[in-house]
């Protein structure tokens, strides 16, 4: 008599769980970064086709397991990390620590980035025109680095990367536009301001295409660059 092959149970998984699935490799991958806001659930049922119900019950699925938490009415993936002050020589610090990390974030982007990240990338970079607003510009690099720090696809190191730059914007020594060299207390020409972003157009556009050729070596040195420049202008002041 033939032996009867063993089978396993065939899992039947209901759409709330392949929501709640798709949610959290998002999370663990660094496309959602600790800290950020979940899209609100009407988007989420729309990206994903799915109903109100299914949406919930999958974002309850994240809270009990630890990947998200609720904040009032809206509901954050998870931080992991404590938030960085800003004290005494603490500007220093923390560019001595976005030295470190910004450095290994596009080695690691221009190692791992898809195709389609590094294009996102090229043309987030591209957008840094003479015709934006000092506002503009500073939304625009915030999203730069926020989108080199998820295609590195290291969520700590992205986490780190993002509490840096949101301690440091939350500095009232710093201000990228408003410092001058020797920490003077005139604000700079607006050629001066003209100048800083421009240079920082042509740094960021240098990064993306190193890190779209998948050269970390390009990248890591072009980020250096940029970072000099930038803290030439903000670091002194407190030295």
């Amino acid at each position: 008599m033939p032996v009867k092959p063993a089978f396993s149970p065939v899992a039947r998984r209901t759409v709330a769980e392949q929501v709640r699935q798709r949610l959290a490799d998002s999370i663990r991958d660094g496309s959602l970064v600790a800290g950020q806001p979940l899209p609100s659930e009407r988007s989420l049922c729309e990206d994903f086709g799915v109903s109100r119900t299914s949406v919930r019950e999958a974002i309850q699925g994240l809270v009990t397991v630890g990947l998200v938490e609720r904040r009032g009415n809206r509901t954050h993936v998870v931080e992991r990390l404590p938030g960085l002050g800003v004290a005494d020589d603490g500007v220093v610090q923390l560019f001595e620590l976005r030295r470190v990390v910004e450095v290994a974030l596009v080695e690691l982007a221009a190692q791992r980035a898809s195709a389609a990240d590094k294009a996102e990338l090229v043309r987030l970079a591209d957008a840094f025109t003479a015709s934006l607003t000092v506002d503009e510009f500073l939304a625009l690099d915030r999203r730069f680095h926020a989108l080199v720090a998820r295609l590195a696809g290291n969520p700590m190191l992205a986490e780190v990367e993002l509490k840096v730059l949101e301690a440091l914007a939350s500095s009232a020594d710093v201000d990228a536009v408003a410092a001058t060299p020797a920490g003077a207390a005139a604000r700079p020409s607006a050629a001066t301001i003209a100048r800083l972003m421009r240079n920082a157009g042509v740094a960021h556009r240098a990064i993306a295409r190193a890190v779209s050729a998948g050269d970390a070596a390009a990248a890591a040195a072009a980020t250096h660059g940029h970072l000099d420049e930038v803290a030439d202008r903000l670091v002194p002041r407190h030295r």
